[in-house]
């Protein structure tokens, strides 16, 4: 008689084990779920925070070109005093090309630079 209580306590010793272990993989999936779920909420405000920041950038970027716009007309107006507006458009253009290749060639030489290092 012993021995069947032996068993049968074994068994319940087992079941509840199996139901333990059952429980925590449960558990450890919805932890894991959670913890994705909190991760991609913090990603998403993050982009929401970020896409506000570039788009605050491209506006300030748009009116500043636009502001260099203005000052290479006004610097044409100004030299067509002493040539024609065709040689003035020509000067400023020739000006601006320059200084827009120097520009692209330093950045170019940076960029070679960092991809040589790494």
């Amino acid at each position: 008689m012993s021995n069947k209580v032996e068993k049968k306590d074994t068994i319940k010793k087992r079941d509840s084990f199996s139901e333990l272990l059952g429980q925590l993989a449960d558990n450890s999936a919805t932890l894991v779920r959670d913890e994705i779920e909190l991760v991609i909420q913090g990603i998403r405000e993050k982009m929401r925070a970020g896409r506000s920041g570039v788009l605050t950038v491209c506006i300030g970027v748009g009116i500043g070109f636009v502001a260099f716009m203005c000052l290479c007309a006004a610097l044409i107006v100004g030299l067509t005093s002493y040539m024609t507006l065709i040689m003035a458009s020509l000067v400023t253009g020739a000006a601006l090309a320059l200084v827009g290749g120097i520009i692209a060639f330093i950045g170019y030489r940076q960029l070679k630079k960092l991809m040589g290092n790494t």
